[in-house]
C-alpha cells in the first residue's frame, strides 16, 4: 500500500483549523438577541438607524426604477438578504464598542470601512476577509437570481416580465405547483448560505480567524443550536419581509436591529477566549 510522503501536507482536520467552541444558549435565546438588539439602537440612535435610512432609501429607489421589471426587484430582494451581513459590519463594530464601553462615533464607522485597506496580505490581522467573504455571499446571491430566472422561465406558462405576471401566472396560478417549486428551491439554496454566515461576519470582524474558520464555526453552531437556528432564520425572514411591505419603511429599524442582534448572537454562541482578538480593546477616556 502506497504512503503518504512525510513531506506531504497533512490533511484539514477541525483540529488543525482550531475553530472556536460553540456555547450553551436557550432555545428561546434569539428573541433576547433582538431586544438586546434594540438597547444597542437606543444607545446611539442616529448611527443606528442611518444605516436602516440607507437601505430604505435604496430599496425605495430601486423599486421604482424597477417597479415594472420583475427579475430586477427579484434580484434586489435576494441581494439584500444575501449581503445585508456584509452591510451590517458597522453595526457589529458600535455593539463591540458598546460593549468594551468604547466611543461609539463616526470615527469608528470610517474606520471600520476603511480597515480592510491595509494589510490585506495577511488575513489574520486586517479586514481584508470581510471582503473576500462579502464576495462569495454576493456570488451566491447571483447565483440564486439566475436559477430563479431559469426556473421560472422554462415552467411558467407564459414569459414573466413584471410583478403582476409573477402574481397572476406563477403565485395565484391554480393549475401548477410552480411557485410552491420556486420556494422550495428558494430554500434549499438559502439554508446553506444561512449556515455560513450566521456568526461569521461578527466573529470575522472581531477575531483573527480565517474566512474558512470562520464558516466552518458557522456551521459548527447551526449543526449544534439546530433548533434555536431555525427561530433565528424565520425572525430574519420574517422581519424582513415586513420591511419590505411597508414600502421599506420599517427597515429603518429593522435593519439595525438585526445587525446589533446579530453581534450579540455571536457573542452568546460562539466561544472566543482562546481567539486572539483582531483590534485590540481600546478604552474610552
Amino acid at each position: 500500500m502506497a504512503q503518504a510522503s512525510p513531506l506531504s501536507d497533512p490533511p484539514e482536520t477541525p483540529e488543525r483549523l482550531n475553530l472556536p467552541g460553540v456555547l450553551p444558549i436557550d432555545g428561546k435565546q434569539p428573541l433576547y438577541w433582538l431586544y438586546w438588539g434594540l438597547k444597542d439602537i437606543c444607545h446611539s440612535p442616529w448611527l443606528s438607524l442611518s444605516h436602516g435610512l440607507v437601505m430604505a432609501i435604496g430599496g425605495g429607489l430601486i423599486t421604482w426604477l424597477a417597479h415594472d421589471q420583475f427579475w430586477l426587484l427579484a434580484g434586489a430582494v435576494s441581494g439584500f438578504l444575501i449581503v445585508a451581513p456584509i452591510l451590517a459590519t458597522s453595526l457589529y463594530a458600535m455593539s463591540r464598542a458598546i460593549e468594551r464601553n468604547e466611543a461609539v462615533d463616526l470615527r469608528l464607522l470610517l474606520k471600520t470601512w476603511t480597515q480592510w485597506q491595509t494589510l490585506h496580505h495577511n488575513e489574520t490581522v486586517s479586514y481584508w476577509c470581510l471582503v473576500r467573504f462579502g464576495l462569495l455571499l454576493a456570488l451566491a446571491g447571483t447565483g440564486w437570481v439566475l436559477t430563479s430566472s431559469a426556473l421560472i422561465t422554462l415552467l411558467a406558462p407564459v414569459p414573466i416580465h413584471t410583478p403582476m405576471d409573477f402574481i397572476h401566472h406563477v403565485v395565484l396560478s391554480p393549475d401548477s405547483y410552480l411557485f410552491e417549486l420556486w420556494l422550495m428551491l428558494g430554500g434549499l439554496m438559502a439554508a446553506p448560505v444561512f449556515a455560513s454566515s450566521v456568526v461569521a461576519m461578527p466573529l470575522l470582524l472581531d477575531r483573527q480567524l480565517t474566512t474558512l474558520q470562520a464558516v466552518l464555526t458557522s456551521w459548527k453552531v447551526v449543526l449544534t443550536h439546530p433548533m434555536p437556528m431555525v427561530l433565528w432564520a424565520f425572525l430574519i425572514m420574517g422581519l424582513s419581509m415586513l420591511g419590505f411591505l411597508s414600502f421599506f419603511i420599517g427597515l429603518v429599524v429593522i435593519v439595525p436591529m438585526l445587525g446589533h442582534a446579530s453581534w450579540h448572537a455571536y457573542r452568546h454562541l460562539v466561544d472566543t477566549r482562546d481567539v486572539a482578538e483582531r483590534m485590540p480593546s481600546q478604552k474610552a477616556v
